[in-house]
């Protein structure tokens, strides 16, 4: 090998030394503020602090024992960032093409395969400033429902013996034996 060619490499490997390359850490602490900044144990059990980049419209804020992927700015690990997060003790399982949120308590929204979401929690609140509208030809319920305020129907009302209107006629026609009909008529 020709001196200029070991010279090279020499200063390549001194350049090296001294950068940093991309690693896998475990989650330890959170610092919430502006940005979510972490705490984590790297390689050999060495102790980084970072700053959890994420993806715009989306925030986590990762568990103990999660595993971050980090990347030294510059290949300097004081100025570290954790550009992906993963923890497989929550994850649930996906087929291919399907997408889903999920925390460590088991509430989870599933993008399923058929063009089915499910979504699943203990409370579920929306809150809609002025309305909110499904466009679908059925809703179906199961268990009690309450409703605080009025129920407006602009087509029938119908249960398991009648509609509204049937049960409105039939009202409307009784006469208690040969009384008079109902005044007002519904």
């Amino acid at each position: 090998m020709s001196n200029m060619a070991r010279l090279m490499r020499e200063q390549i490997a001194r350049a090296l030394a001294n950068f940093r390359l991309p690693f896998k850490a475990t989650a330890a602490l959170n610092n919430h503020g502006a940005l979510i900044g972490v705490d984590m144990q790297g390689l050999a059990g060495e102790k980084v602090s970072g700053e959890l980049f994420q993806h715009y419209g989306f925030s986590s804020a990762p568990l103990a024992g999660a595993e971050y992927l980090v990347i030294p700015v510059g290949g300097n690990s004081k100025h570290a960032v954790v550009v992906a997060s993963e923890d497989v003790r929550y994850r649930i399982t996906l087929q291919d093409g399907e997408v889903s949120l999920y925390t460590d308590e088991g509430d989870y929204v599933h993008m399923k395969r058929g063009r089915v979401i499910e979504m699943v929690t203990d409370t579920l609140i929306v809150k809609a400033g002025v309305k909110v509208r499904f466009e679908t030809p059925l809703v179906e319920m199961s268990g009690d429902q309450h409703v605080e305020g009025g129920i407006k129907a602009d087509s029938e009302i119908t249960d398991h013996a009648r509609s509204m209107q049937a049960d409105r006629e039939l009202y409307n026609q009784h006469d208690h034996g040969g009384g008079p009909k109902p005044s007002p008529r519904q």
